[in-house]
């Protein structure tokens, strides 16, 4: 055998190896290991952890030190938080790739939870924009406890005097995601033709207010059960998936909002008008490129095609939870609220979660 094929079958084997071995090591969990050291004394509070990779099976209800604030963060006392799916992403490190930020094994942060609402409790010496007794509401990890600390210039704002803790609470990730789809990926206008897959969800139900709020034609796709609370979040055509298709219907759009990808992007080009809009915010779940199948094919057929297909990563920052808090001051913008669990309730807000029943937002209560 010539010298260049053995080369060629050595970095071919080389590389099938290296696939096997890093699929090995992302997809291992190690075993849970019990809080070590003495009883905590001081201060302390209740705290949702998860120490290592699983079901919600694996998550604790622990006593913990109350965090201090340094010169620069803020202490809030948590009266609600919400339940998101990356809540339960991060509690199962999946998909596996994510691990090569979130930990290798085990989770390098134990907490859980991003979404809060809450009084700010104590400052640090440089905190100018919040004072002790402020009403707050944001994102930060560990948000399933009776306290958090947050940076003052990271994602926290001012909560509305006329906006409930928990109704605050639940904006963060899903209407930040649901702003950014609407007005940045798509750049929705008025008059448009907006639909939006899979309304009734977190993430969908601030998104067909939105776009409302932005003065588009919506219409929303979701299940028999939640066709009436669509309609009443100012939709102005919800379809029933359960009934018909909208992929097989005659109406065309001009924005797409897909929280399912359970359309294939053909089906989904076929009802957009030429220079349409697809923002894939969903799609199918799995542990390895199950997940990645949609925007991988929405980029091999961006050349072929005259719609615009895109995905969306939320970020989470000031501007936009400020914008959202005004909507809802406005009364454009309401949270549905499906369920409440009390803190030590956790695991099973979500295993609620995850189930995909769930209508809105699932609140996790500290009153």
């Amino acid at each position: 055998m010539k010298l260049r094929y053995k080369i060629l079958n050595g970095l071919v084997g080389f590389f099938v190896l290296s696939i096997v071995v890093l699929t090995l090591v992302l997809s291992h969990s190690s075993p849970c290991e019990p809080l070590e050291g003495d009883a905590v004394k001081g201060q302390t509070m209740q705290a949702i952890v998860g120490r290592c990779y699983g079901s919600a099976d694996i998550l604790e209800l622990e006593t913990l030190p109350r965090p201090m604030v340094s010169k620069n963060e803020v202490l809030v006392k948590i009266k609600a938080a919400a339940v998101n799916p990356l809540d339960w992403h991060y509690m199962r490190g999946s998909p596996y790739l994510m691990r090569l930020v979130s930990g290798i094994g085990k989770p390098k942060d134990v907490s859980v939870g991003v979404d809060f609402s809450g009084v700010v409790e104590a400052v640090g010496d440089e905190v100018t924009r919040f004072s002790p007794g402020d009403e707050v509401f944001g994102g930060a990890s560990g948000a399933f406890a009776e306290y958090i600390v947050v940076t003052d210039e990271r994602a926290v704002v001012h909560k509305p005097d006329s906006v409930s803790f928990v109704q605050a609470a639940a904006l963060p990730i899903a209407a930040i995601t649901a702003l950014q789809a609407v007005r940045d990926k798509a750049g929705v206008k008025p008059g448009d033709r907006v639909l939006v897959n899979g309304a009734s969800g977190g993430v969908g139900t601030y998104a067909v207010q939105i776009a409302k709020a932005y003065g588009a034609q919506v219409t929303g796709v979701c299940s028999t059960r939640n066709v009436e609370l669509v309609q009443s979040l100012g939709a102005d055509r919800v379809i029933d998936y359960k009934k018909a298709s909208y992929a097989e219907d005659e109406a065309v759009y001009d924005v797409i909002i897909d929280m399912v990808g359970n359309h294939s992007m053909t089906a989904n080009k076929n009802v957009l008008v030429p220079g349409g809009k697809l923002v894939m915010v969903g799609g199918p779940k799995g542990n390895w490129i199950a997940p990645l199948i949609n925007p991988l094919k929405a980029m091999f057929m961006k050349p072929f095609v005259d719609r615009e297909f895109t995905t969306l990563l939320a970020t989470m920052n000031q501007p936009d939870l400020t914008t959202l808090g005004e909507l809802m001051e406005q009364g454009k913008l309401v949270s549905v609220i499906d369920r409440s669990f009390a803190l030590r309730q956790v695991p099973a807000a979500i295993r609620y979660s995850e189930s995909g029943r769930a209508r809105g937002k699932i609140i996790i209560d500290m009153q």
